[in-house]
């Protein structure tokens, strides 16, 4: 906090700190948050204590930048996180023997229903996440109302439903609408398996950069034909 105090102050701070407010930080703060994740799927442990430095900066950062505006300080932040903890875990810092995970959504779900701002069950999440990610959350609070197919064929069959309708899609416009129903389906499937498309998809992005790299150091790759790329591919695959 000390180091921000002094990157901040006006006369003699940093003058691209100076100038900095929540939106412009916004962006590094996200940015952040991936190079942790990157860390950890890496497994590197020494990058991971640089990165959670980065990450504390921006919470810094921001807090400072609150503090400036009379609206809240780094301490009320922490504060505030502590006292949601306790009173999420009542049974483990209260007197409720009932308390334990399974309870964690039903008392978010009232400390929103608190807030009164705005009733509906899909209140709160967060425009600025990763779309699969905002997708599965989307659909995982709807169906606690109960909205939900009976069993992943509900899902399967979605998805064959938006294939034939991306096909039958005559513009740019209405194949961008039923690209997006498509991966929402797609994203629906991975719920019902219990996996999160997010981590899906970041594996998925890691196994072909993985394979395309490897075909990719074949002599004379880029003047291949599709076909012997292709064959390239399929004995990395068989790999």
């Amino acid at each position: 906090m000390a180091v921000m105090v002094r990157l901040r102050d006006p006369e003699h701070g940093c003058e691209w700190d100076r100038v900095q407010t929540f939106a412009t930080i916004a962006p590094y703060t996200i940015e952040e948050a991936y190079e942790v994740a990157d860390a950890i799927a890496r497994d590197d442990l020494h990058d991971l204590k640089d990165e959670l430095g980065d990450l504390a900066l921006q919470i810094v950062f921001h807090a400072q930048m609150a503090a400036e505006d009379g609206q809240f300080t780094l301490s009320e932040v922490l504060d505030g996180i502590s006292d949601k903890m306790e009173r999420r875990h009542p049974h483990i810092f209260g007197d409720d023997p009932t308390g334990g995970h399974h309870r964690w959504e039903e008392i978010k779900a009232a400390e929103r229903a608190a807030k009164a701002d705005d009733p509906s069950v899909l209140a709160g999440v967060a425009l600025a996440l990763p779309a699969l990610e905002r997708a599965a959350k989307l659909q995982k609070r709807a169906a606690r109302t109960g909205f939900d197919w009976p069993d992943v064929e509900g899902p399967r069959a979605k998805i064959l439903e938006e294939l034939e309708e991306v096909a039958g899609a005559t513009n740019d416009e209405e194949r961008e609408e039923e690209i997006g129903d498509l991966l929402f389906a797609v994203v629906n499937l991975a719920r019902f398996h219990g996996i999160n498309p997010e981590e899906a998809l970041r594996k998925g992005n890691a196994k072909f950069e993985r394979r395309f790299r490897a075909i990719e150091a074949a002599p004379g790759f880029t003047g291949m034909t599709l076909d012997e790329q292709e064959q390239l591919w399929i004995a990395q695959k068989a790999r």
